[in-house]
């Protein structure tokens, strides 16, 4: 059985700020904030992301986001380690052992992303496969690449050092204490228009490698968007899958969120979440070279929390947390929000339409009931709905009187049993009817 969590999880990726050269340093500097003052509100995972393999990661950036044929560290049978001139624990052998380790010290949950596949490098090199007489030239699969970083082959299916491939870095990484694996190019493999699941075996056999292994650790699929009749495979082998490309602070992408959660509403249960992708919040793109403020307007930030939450999906801040405003700060922690992202809470869109969005939330064990309302128009509108109609709250729903905003805390009373609020432009309001 796959690791089922209570709740979506929740935490932070250094992607957004840090784009492939986070150091350890940083990592740490992010942990220290998230448990000094995130913890509490159910924040709990610190991932470093891609290409924290790489040498030099960053110093070609004008060029290249991804170095092409750059130096990597590596071990002797084709494993990726640490860049120790980053990570200079990971001297020694220890690999992320010993930040790990810092992270686990503070109460949190570590991870790292990775490509699927195996390094070209140790694939020209001819190493050998950890446990096996077979090299690595004999598993990869030159014709399975990457569209966009030229780090790795694809596994083969079905050959002799293939499973053991997985099994070995699997096993190397629940050594080190990682608790999240992010795996990249396989949720959609993007350059290949004809097969965009190609790499589903690769999937198959990461899942078998973690249940082998028996570390609770997440698998958590990228880039989308997922393809929605492979559906059933991800619910299968995966904890978290993404339905979205890169998502980043443009109002038209977080309007099309709202398709997206439309068609993977009913996918959502324990242990297997519909991943909305990261919150690009607070400051970001340092490792861009051009960093700035997040582009949306509160009530957008407002809009993306209450979408997310409701949906039930994993939260990943993108932000530098050490450079949180108090404003942001606040917007994480609200924790009768935040809550909804657990496994009793069941949302649902109700309506939808070019100005307007209604979705519900119903908890069976507790008999809480929410609705939230979002306003996709330019300007400040009036959105209503008769809460008995909603077809979530049909026949389990008593007499609603009133209802609660979350964000602003205000009551407010329901006039036979209409929801009725003005919402600010791409802006939502979400209720807890009473």
């Amino acid at each position: 059985m796959k690791y089922r969590m209570m709740r979506a999880p929740m935490g932070w990726n250094s992607y957004d700020y840090y784009d492939t050269a986070v150091n350890e340093q940083q990592v740490k500097a992010n942990a220290g904030y998230m448990a000094a003052h995130l913890k509490e509100a159910g924040w709990e995972y610190i991932v470093v992301d891609i290409e924290w393999y790489a040498k030099k990661p960053g110093s070609m950036r004008e060029k290249y986001q991804y170095i092409p044929f750059g130096d990597v560290q590596m071990d002797d049978y084709g494993r990726l380690l640490p860049d120790t001139e980053r990570f200079p624990s990971a001297a020694g052998g220890n690999g992320f052992g010993p930040l790990a380790d810092d992270i686990h010290s503070l109460g949190l949950k570590f991870g790292i992303h990775i490509m699927r596949g195996i390094p070209r490098i140790a694939a020209h090199r001819h190493l050998p496969v950890w446990g096996t007489d077979v090299r690595a030239d004999e598993i990869a699969d030159p014709s399975s690449i990457c569209g966009w970083n030229p780090d790795m082959y694809g596994v083969r299916k079905g050959v002799k050092g293939a499973q053991e491939y997985y099994d070995s870095i699997i096993s190397m990484y629940a050594d080190w204490g990682v608790d999240y694996i992010k795996c990249d190019d396989i949720c959609n493999t993007n350059l290949y228009r004809e097969n965009q699941y190609s790499a589903a075996h690769e999937i198959e056999m990461l899942h078998s490698a973690i249940q082998k292994n028996g570390r609770d650790i997440i698998l958590s699929l990228s880039p989308g968007p997922a393809l929605i009749e492979k559906a059933w495979h991800y619910e299968k082998y995966a904890n978290m899958w993404r339905i979205t490309d890169d998502f980043w602070d443009d109002w038209k992408l977080l309007r099309n969120m709202f398709d997206r959660c439309e068609l993977w509403q009913n996918h959502v249960a324990q242990g297997s979440y519909p991943d909305c992708d990261m919150l690009p919040l607070g400051k970001l793109g340092k490792g861009f070279g051009k960093e700035w403020d997040t582009r949306f307007t509160k009530d957008e930030q407002i809009t993306m929390m209450t979408l997310w939450c409701i949906f039930g999906s994993p939260l990943m801040i993108g932000a530098e947390l050490t450079l949180l405003d108090d404003w942001t700060r606040e917007l994480l922690t609200k924790t009768d929000i935040l809550k909804l992202t657990g496994n009793d809470y069941v949302g649902k869109q109700a309506e939808k339409d070019e100005t307007h969005a209604v979705w519900s939330c119903w908890n069976e064990k507790t008999g809480e009931a929410y609705a939230a309302l979002f306003n996709f128009t330019d300007s400040e509108r009036e959105i209503s709905c008769q809460v008995q109609e909603i077809e979530q709250f049909c026949g389990c729903l008593p007499r609603v009187c009133g209802a609660k905003e979350l964000w602003s805390g205000k009551e407010m009373a329901l006039e036979q049993g209409c929801l009725r609020a003005r919402i600010s432009a791409h802006g939502a309001g979400m209720f807890l009817l009473k």
